[in-house]
């Protein structure tokens, strides 16, 4: 976490000011704040339209009783790129005008959706790497019967069975 902050408060910004002093040396100062008000601009523009056209989706799924998370995933990003572009600087305004890339945010997706599940059949892996074969089963199959078939013969179960009587 520490690294995480260290870099979005200090590394982000020593970048972002070597960007702006490079830029401004090239088309001069004014050019260069009107640059990054023209983007702020024009990226709250698009981050509106688009944030409302994802809302709208979400809202329409969900009436179907669907469960809509890529319009979750692309309202998420809609909203880091609204933050990068009303931030100063160049780097954030390429960052934020890349998230609002709908082929973009397709690939974010598909990329993340791609990680957890890596990281969940690690996890479900190791836990199941130190059970019996019994509980080695994949917690989406069937489980299986008591009983064999073939033999009527009862399989060791953790399943105790028997009759009672209650006497008052």
């Amino acid at each position: 976490m520490f690294r995480i902050l260290f870099v979005l408060f200090i590394v982000v910004p020593i970048i972002e000011i070597a960007l702006l002093i490079q830029v401004s040396d090239v088309i001069g100062g004014v050019a260069t704040i009107a640059l990054v008000v023209l983007t702020a601009v024009l990226g709250a523009k698009l981050v509106k339209q688009q944030g409302l056209s994802a809302f709208s989706n979400v809202q329409g799924q969900m009436a179907q009783g669907q469960m809509p998370a890529s319009e979750l995933f692309s309202g998420l990003c809609v909203i880091i790129a609204g933050v990068l572009l009303m931030t100063p600087g160049i780097m954030t305004d390429v960052i934020g005008f890349m998230l609002l890339t709908p082929p973009i945010r397709v690939h974010l997706a598909n990329a993340l959706v791609k990680q957890i599940g890596a990281q969940m059949h690690a996890k479900m892996s190791a836990q199941q790497g130190g059970f019996s074969h019994h509980a080695q089963q994949s917690p989406f199959e069937q489980p299986q019967s008591s009983f064999d078939k073939t033999e009527g013969v009862q399989e060791q179960s953790s399943t105790i069975e028997g009759e009672y009587q209650r006497k008052d």
